[in-house]
């Protein structure tokens, strides 16, 4: 099945596939919010940090299998694999875009 996402969303989606790392953040806003489970990442080198830590050392990879318009936002699910302990994990991806960009990534299991 092929999703059909916003642009910055797709780019993020297929850096991740990549564990690009500066592709994962160009789509991002200066300014963005990452909200990791709860725990919040101000800024593209708080979010650069993150990925850095917790993405590319364990080759974690979300494949999106659902997409959904909700209150003004995009919401993904499905699942991600990699190195790390319960692969895969099912996650949420709740985007805010403004300015054809992201402004806000919330993800949670």
């Amino acid at each position: 099945m092929s999703l059909h996402l916003a642009k910055p969303i797709a780019d993020f989606i297929e850096a991740n596939a990549r564990l690009d790392l500066d592709g994962m953040l160009t789509p991002f806003l200066p300014d963005a919010v990452f909200i990791d489970n709860g725990k919040h990442f101000e800024g593209q080198a708080a979010i650069r940090h993150l990925f850095e830590q917790e993405v590319i050392p364990v080759r974690a990879i979300f494949t999106p299998e659902t997409v959904r318009d909700e209150d003004g936002h995009v919401v993904l699910e499905g699942p991600a694999h990699g190195d790390f302990t319960g692969s895969p994990i099912r996650f949420t991806y709740r985007f805010t875009l403004v300015n054809d960009a992201i402004k806000t990534l919330e993800t949670t299991v």
